[in-house]
């Protein structure tokens, strides 16, 4: 998914996906400014919950979690402030908002204690953060200008359909 995010263009054109062919290249003006409305409000609720995180737990936990919520926050921002300025690099930091989201969810439940710190887990991961993270690889991949073939080969686009 991430690697998708960084698909090589071909030198003066780019590549065809078959999204691309239908002509759904971006989102939609009023879809895309949700998407990105969803992504700057969700990396926004995050900064206080990095307050929370830093005062509540011991300081080794505390790094940890600060630091992997921060790259979220930073991920889902710069997503969502692109996707608002029509900014078509918003497919890597949205991939990567995917991934971290991804990896804190496996990581909460990996450590939680059984009983009401596993519930809470499980509510925050199928409530808002696998949520989220289809959300992210999916406009990440959206639309992307290049997809390889079966073959591995990308294929350029027709110059008319730029």
């Amino acid at each position: 998914m991430t690697l998708a995010a960084f698909g090589p263009r071909l030198p003066g054109g780019g590549c065809r996906t078959a999204d691309a062919a239908r002509g759904a290249a971006a989102p939609p003006g009023r879809a895309r400014r949700r998407n990105g409305l969803v992504l700057t409000g969700a990396g926004l609720a995050l900064l206080p919950w990095l307050g929370y995180l830093a005062g509540s737990l011991p300081p080794a936990e505390s790094a940890a979690w600060v630091a992997l919520d921060a790259l979220e926050a930073l991920a889902l921002l710069t997503a969502g402030h692109r996707l608002l300025r029509a900014d078509d690099r918003h497919r890597a930091p949205a991939a990567a908002a995917a991934v971290l989201l991804l990896a804190d969810t496996c990581v909460d439940l990996a450590t939680a204690a059984p009983g009401a710190e596993l519930a809470v887990a499980v509510a925050m991961a199928v409530a808002a953060e696998l949520p989220l993270a289809a959300l992210c690889a999916a406009i990440a991949l959206r639309g992307h200008p290049c997809a390889a073939g079966p073959d591995g080969s990308h294929t350029k686009a027709p110059a008319d359909s730029q």
